[in-house]
């Protein structure tokens, strides 16, 4: 028969367990309290390069993507606020919210022609063309990192992916899988059928037809009913070069 331990044994075995606690209690402690020492003197540093580099920063684009991200590890937002130590320093606060007002305001001149809905790409080039006398050049980087700061104003402004581009949206019109593939079925020419869209995706004419009714309904298409095989197209300027007709000529 085998022997239990007695009470002695169960104390001295629960002593050992709150020992080897305590100790890993300490050992954690220590890493946080040098980690955290180690943050701040990333920081402190990453100030020091801020203060020696800020024109960089404020008019070399790729210089100022590669500080957003070695401000993003060590956990500092420079646009959280346009007070403070970064703002007061290298002013980007305030270019970034330049940016996303010249954001609202191109998206609001193209609405009527996209429906809300604009190439990223395309709205760089505007920007960049609105800001020719600006000294700073401006990247989808810095269109991205604006628009994050829009959110403030509600539903509306978001950065969706659709195949291999990225479009923003301006409206609060939800798009589901069927929209987003017909959209990225038209990056190839700027349009669609219905024929296309039911076969290319194996679907009803029904389903193709509802889709992108709604889609039209929603101011995202435009229609082209002139062509000699009296198919209709329905063209998608956020997708297309007609956005940049569009852009020319509104904004």
């Amino acid at each position: 028969m085998r022997r239990r331990p007695g009470i002695g044994g169960l104390q001295t075995a629960a002593a050992a367990k709150d020992q080897y606690r305590k100790l890993g209690e300490n050992v954690a402690k220590l890493k946080m309290d040098l980690m955290k020492e180690q943050l701040a003197t990333f920081r402190s540093q990453l100030e020091d390069f801020a203060r020696k580099h800020k024109n960089d920063i404020r008019k070399n684009p790729a210089f100022r993507s590669q500080f957003h991200e070695m401000c993003a590890k060590v956990g500092v937002d420079p646009l959280a606020s346009n007070k403070g130590f970064w703002a007061e320093l290298l002013g980007i606060g305030d270019f970034y919210y330049e940016l996303g007002v010249q954001i609202v305001d191109i998206c609001l001149a193209t609405r009527p022609h996209n429906g809300g809905l604009i190439n990223l790409e395309e709205l760089c080039r505007l920007l960049n063309q609105r800001r020719k006398s600006a000294r700073e050049a401006v990247t989808e980087d810095d269109c991205l990192r604006a628009i994050s700061k829009l959110k403030v104003l509600g539903n509306g402004f978001e950065v969706i992916s659709v195949g291999k581009r990225k479009l923003v949206r301006s409206v609060p019109t939800e798009l589901n899988k069927d929209h987003n593939e017909i959209l990225e079925l038209a990056q190839a020419h700027g349009f669609v059928t219905v024929e296309e869209v039911a076969r290319r995706l194996s679907w009803s004419s029904g389903r193709a037809t509802d889709a992108l009714e709604t889609l039209l309904d929603e101011g995202l298409a435009m229609i082209d009913d002139g062509h000699r095989d009296g198919k209709r197209r329905y063209w998608f300027p956020c997708v297309s070069s007609i956005a940049s007709f569009v852009g020319n000529e509104t904004v």
